[in-house]
């Protein structure tokens, strides 16, 4: 009994040891944060609740953006000095937009897998 408690004991400690290896040193974090983060990829892929969130920010980000880009296409060349200072704060809005949602449409293209929807943009223009 005392010869498979020793085992036992042993190879607890083993497991213990490679267990707190693995989970402190770097190539055992970085197999652990992948693996985390392939199945969160695969949820957020097949999960309606993620892609309709990623749709709705999309549209509500190109929405922002169509209605400051109207604004700057009606002030643009205004004789009013204070339209086309609207003009150029619509447009310098609109800029931050496309980029926001650029950067937005590139980190969650997985969500579409290829098959985006008619209405959201690969890329929305700068102007």
């Amino acid at each position: 009994m005392s010869k498979y408690k020793n085992l036992l004991i042993f190879a607890l400690v083993a497991l213990l040891l490679v267990l707190i290896g693995w989970a402190v040193t770097p190539t055992g974090r970085a197999n652990v944060n992948e693996h985390f983060y392939s199945v969160q990829k695969a949820d957020d892929a097949t999960r309606y609740a993620t892609r309709k969130k990623v749709e709705d920010s999309c549209r509500a980000m190109i929405a922002s953006y169509t209605g400051d880009k109207i604004i700057f296409e009606q002030f643009k060349d205004s004789s009013s000095e204070e339209k086309q200072s609207w003009a150029e704060q619509a447009r310098i809005r609109a800029n931050k937009t496309a980029a926001a949602y650029n950067e937005y449409i590139l980190k969650n293209s997985f969500v579409w897998a290829g098959n985006i929807p008619a209405d959201i943009k690969q890329e929305l223009p700068y102007i």
